[in-house]
């Protein structure tokens, strides 16, 4: 360190999150690959499954933009796990229903989910984990709950 370097009082919050939540997705990524997802193939059968949604509110849940979740449902169309059908309730509207074995894949996928959670806080007391949790849902649901606008935004990490 130079003598110029800023001596630093507190941790980088942003190193800490931006590393964990990376660890976190490849961590993801590598077990859901051991039955052909991806993060966002999961999404979407898991969404899709709970009530009946188009592509466009699918999209908004996931956080991806048109042409990734065009692409994301294509790939669970070819999979046979899940097939874009007129809406029952708005005929203009088209959903993405699941299949019969997209459903088991999500029950499947789900487990996957739950485990790389469990792995990824099984190093922290039960208090710890309560106390991490409570803290990332009280930052999502306040002070970091909507990105700033910017003239040179952020760009956000995406696999």
């Amino acid at each position: 360190m130079t003598a110029m370097a800023p001596a630093r009082t507190e941790p980088d919050l942003s190193f800490l999150l931006d590393h964990t939540s990376h660890v976190l997705r490849t961590r993801m990524a590598a077990a859901l690959d051991g039955i052909g997802l991806t993060a966002r193939m999961h999404c979407v059968l898991v969404h899709a499954l709970e009530e009946e949604r188009t592509q466009i509110q699918l999209a908004e849940i996931g956080d991806m933009d048109k042409t990734t979740m065009v692409v994301t449902v294509d790939a669970l169309e070819k999979a046979g796990l899940a097939e874009r059908r007129p809406s029952a309730t708005d005929r203009r509207a088209r959903v993405i229903a699941v299949t019969e074995r997209g459903a088991a894949v999500a029950e499947q996928s789900t487990r996957i989910v739950d485990q790389v959670h469990a792995e990824a806080l099984g190093s922290l007391s039960a208090t710890d984990r309560e106390a991490l949790l409570r803290g990332l849902k009280l930052l999502v649901g306040g002070a970091l709950d909507t990105p700033s606008e910017s003239p040179r935004p952020a760009r956000r990490a995406r696999q």
